[in-house]
């Protein structure tokens, strides 16, 4: 009877280990295949290159290098230090006043690493600060900081895990030097590190590239931004199995699958006109004592920009040490209201429906318009009875542009400003482009009506205008202005074509209006600045500042837009200060830039001069 209970006893639990190991060997099967691999498969990421931007000639613009995530292995260093103990090797830990005992030593050498690492990591630290800075740092400062980084390493590096990172991103140079310090545990991820050849130039235009809530490179404003998707590639991994302590097993299974670099942007930046806008605005603002200031070039047939800059900068390495409104592309992203330059356009808008020609005669020129409440004088309070409307255009009268305003109506203008493709993105291929709202065309009254034909009461963005005046310059066509020309990839190219939005004005319309515009700049307020021999279209801007519900007589926005050679135009410009404290006048600023970067133009392209004066 015993004997049978036992015999079942026995093949109760023979039973339940085969159903034990059938349950393991076929329902648990796929979970415990991966926990085993967890435990002995070491995955990573390979970094994909971000692609790189290149000038319309070809040379770099920005680009990526390798560079190295520096971490540390505190186990390993552990197991280190205890194998050479229990080997008995001599070294310099074994000395008569080292302790005996493995932990102290292991904690000797953490001390040591912590120290030298510290300090190295420091100066790095605060060569980045004194180059971004321009500033002396004191030897307290220094010895402060180094205690406070020898600190954040010892932490690191005393825990107990196989991987701890230390710095994120270091040049090949920098590791060589660590590598030299002879340190256990010390390992590298490659990687890469964004560099631009050409420092801080182009800032606004190219964005930068810091970490997202992942901690992966991605792109932010500008360019950056805009194509992240295209730049930054897809990552490849690697597959190693590693032993107990988790270091790599050097004949054991090891897999690479390669990253795919990001694709390449070709863009339509000229390098040589870049550096001339750079030059002379930077140059400009400091002579005219202005808070800011942004020049735009662009080639009016197609689009293209040829070179967009604003100050202040910043440097796209550095970013985050810089204010945030540092980051803001000015041109894309700023709203102001354009003053006199908006002129133009209404003009163009008038004679485009047959309402006004160039010589027809203002009969509400001869003094000042009340109207709704408001007084509108012309700027220098000088008044003309019998004025043309190129009188107008050349002497920047408000009150013959509200003549000409009347003529279109509210209907009709509200139409053509939409038309022109204000109040709404331009669709250029950079991140922070925004759009100032157009107020809705039934809030509209008169005092509206009259103010937006001088250029106020509206908002509009520096890209806005310059493509909306360039239709005066390509014959009545409203291009798309474009940045990047082409995307290449490691086979194919894709060419990006210059775009045709819309139609808005008649060639003939837009003749008459360049006449005007030419006759404004050889004889208008700014006719000090042109330069000999050559012939332009343009139009000064000059637009008060509102501040708290009224204008500031004395903070305006001064601007220049025009484009030559005006029969053949190669490109149009636009330059802007902001708040200029030697003048407030579009014509003492804007204008002498304007035709100081006309002039460097002009030679680079190889433009002879084509008038006698």
């Amino acid at each position: 009877m015993r004997l049978n209970i036992i015999r079942w006893i026995f093949f109760v639990f023979l039973i339940l280990i085969t159903l034990r190991l059938f349950y393991w060997q076929v329902f648990a099967h796929d979970d415990l295949v991966a926990r085993a691999e967890g435990q002995r498969i070491i995955k990573r990421n390979v970094v994909a290159p971000r692609g790189s931007m290149l000038f319309s000639d070809g040379s770099i613009l920005a680009g990526s290098e390798p560079a190295f995530s520096v971490f540390i292995q505190p186990r390993q260093i552990d197991a280190e230090i205890a194998k050479e103990l229990s080997d008995e090797k001599k070294t310099d830990l074994l000395s008569a006043e080292a302790p005996s005992n493995t932990k102290a030593l292991i904690d000797l050498y953490k001390k040591d690493a912590a120290k030298k690492l510290g300090s190295f990591f420091n100066l790095l630290d605060f060569r980045d600060y004194v180059s971004t800075e321009s500033a002396e740092v004191t030897e307290k400062q220094m010895e402060d900081a180094e205690k406070v980084a020898e600190a954040d390493v010892y932490k690191k590096i005393s825990e107990d895990l196989n991987w701890v990172s230390l710095n994120r991103k270091v040049d090949l140079a920098t590791k060589q030097q660590i590598e030299r310090m002879n340190i256990k545990g010390i390992g590298f991820d490659e990687t890469t590190l964004r560099f631009y050849p050409e420092g801080s130039s182009s800032a606004h235009l190219l964005g930068f590239v810091a970490s997202d809530a992942y901690g992966d490179d991605a792109g932010y404003f500008g360019l950056e931004g805009f194509y992240d998707g295209e730049l930054r590639g897809k990552r490849g991994t690697l597959t190693q199995e590693k032993d107990a302590v988790g270091l790599p097993i050097l004949i054991g299974k090891f897999l690479v699958q390669e990253a795919k670099s990001g694709k390449t942007l070709k863009l339509s930046i000229d390098r040589t006109i870049q550096h001339i806008v750079e030059d002379k605005l930077k140059e400009g603002m400091e002579k005219y004592g202005a808070k800011g200031a942004s020049a735009i070039v662009m080639d009016p047939k197609t689009g293209k920009i040829l070179a967009m800059a604003s100050y202040p900068s910043y440097d796209p390495l550095r970013a985050f040490e810089f204010p945030n409104q540092y980051h803001r592309n000015p041109i894309t992203a700023d709203s102001y209201e354009p003053g006199s330059t908006f002129k133009v356009l209404v003009m163009a808008a008038a004679i485009n429906e047959g309402l006004v020609t160039p010589d027809a005669i203002c009969d509400i020129c001869s003094g000042p318009l009340s109207l709704s409440g408001f007084t509108i004088r012309t700027w220098n309070n000088q008044y003309k009875t019998d004025s043309t409307m190129t009188d107008v255009i050349i002497h920047s009268d408000n009150t013959g542009m509200v003549f000409a305003g009347n003529k279109l109506g509210i209907d009709k203008m509200y139409n053509y400003i939409t038309g022109y493709g204000f109040g709404k993105p331009t669709k250029i291929d950079l991140q922070d482009e925004s759009s100032p709202p157009l107020r809705e065309k039934d809030d509209w009254k008169e005092i509206d009506l009259a103010t937006a034909s001088f250029g106020q009461g509206i908002s509009v963005t520096p890209i806005q205008l310059i493509t909306a005046v360039s239709t005066i310059a390509n014959g009545g066509k409203l291009m798309e202005p474009q940045i990047v020309t082409e995307i290449r990839d490691a086979d194919k190219i894709y060419e990006i074509k210059p775009r045709v939005i819309s139609e808005p004005l008649k060639y003939e319309t837009t003749q008459q209006v360049k006449e005007m515009m030419v006759k404004a700049v050889n004889e208008g307020e700014a006719k000090f600045a042109k330069i000999k021999g050559y012939k332009f279209a343009g139009k000064t801007g000059t637009a008060q500042i509102a501040v708290a519900g009224h204008y500031d007589a004395t903070k305006t926005i001064a601007s220049f837009i025009g484009f030559a050679p005006a029969d053949d135009p190669k490109f149009i410009m636009l330059v802007r200060y902001s708040e200029p404290s030697s003048s407030i006048f579009g014509a003492d600023t804007a204008a002498p830039t304007f035709f100081a970067i006309s002039k460097e133009i002009f030679t680079y392209f190889g433009i002879p001069p084509t008038e006698s004066e």
